[in-house]
């Protein structure tokens, strides 16, 4: 069923992400659990007010100097990503020079090639073939642990979106930098990751495109001060004040 929502609607972005979630369900792109991901991640945004704070926009200003940084920097995709941001993927990839590497937990080799294609038919550039030459991420027994050799297998900093802890944690446990775009920051991914985004995943990656256009020009001392500056526990703490501020205001007032 097609719906139409006009954009005079107070939930209109809400309902259009929905809507795109749907229908790349019913296309194979997104699985059931994927759907009920986004439901628990929405419940996080209303409580944040549905816009990026100062603390989600200093973790991706550092995810962005992290990813210029580096010498093989990856943006893992599931496909609830690819869904929701495929074109913002391509701008912030083309941007920093990242490869792109489609990644599922819930993986056959039919989701990972439709995803495959609609990352490939939005432009995105740096994307891995799903015929790559596979490793496994060593303690990860899910399909996550799957990983391109060239792609994850091999990256120094890997930007990841929508996560299970798991995978986070056996990627740092490896030595190399992740940025997790997670709305949740009580989540494994949120509390293990280097840099921590408590954003909502096409808000967040839009802002990484814009700070990338901005920080390609800084030195690369420049860009080092930017991430020797930035502190993950302050974000975490931050992220809690700021439920618990919008929480106690609804409280007071009866209202947010």
């Amino acid at each position: 069923m097609v719906v139409r929502i006009p954009r005079s609607h107070p939930r209109y972005e809400s309902l259009v992400t929905r809507e795109k979630l749907v229908e790349a369900y019913n296309d194979g792109i997104v699985v059931v659990e994927g759907l009920i991901a986004h439901g628990r991640g929405e419940a996080f945004d209303y409580l944040l007010g549905e816009k990026s704070h100062g603390f989600a926009l200093a973790a991706e200003r550092a995810a962005v100097a992290s990813m210029l940084l580096a010498e093989r920097p990856v943006i893992s995709v599931n496909g609830n990503y690819a869904a929701l941001a495929a074109r913002e993927i391509a701008e912030l990839a083309s941007l920093t020079g990242a490869l792109v590497e489609v990644n599922l937990f819930y993986r056959t080799e039919e989701r990972v090639r439709k995803i495959y294609e609609l990352l490939r038919v939005r432009g995105v550039p740096g994307l891995l073939s799903p015929e790559c030459e596979k490793r496994i991420v060593e303690g990860l027994e899910s399909p996550r642990g799957v990983v391109c050799s060239e792609g994850i297998g091999s990256a120094d900093f890997v930007l990841v979106a929508i996560e299970d802890g798991d995978r986070t944690q056996a990627l740092v446990k490896e030595g190399k930098k992740v940025a997790a775009i997670d709305l949740n920051p009580f989540s494994r991914t949120a509390q293990t990751a280097s840099i921590t985004i408590v954003d909502e995943a096409i808000r967040a990656t839009r802002n990484m495109a814009r700070f990338a256009r901005e920080l390609r020009g800084y030195s690369r001392k420049e860009l080092e001060d930017i991430v020797e500056g930035y502190d993950n526990r302050e974000t975490l703490k931050l992220a809690f004040r700021a439920l618990l501020s919008r929480l106690e205001e609804a409280s007071e007032r009866g209202v947010l």
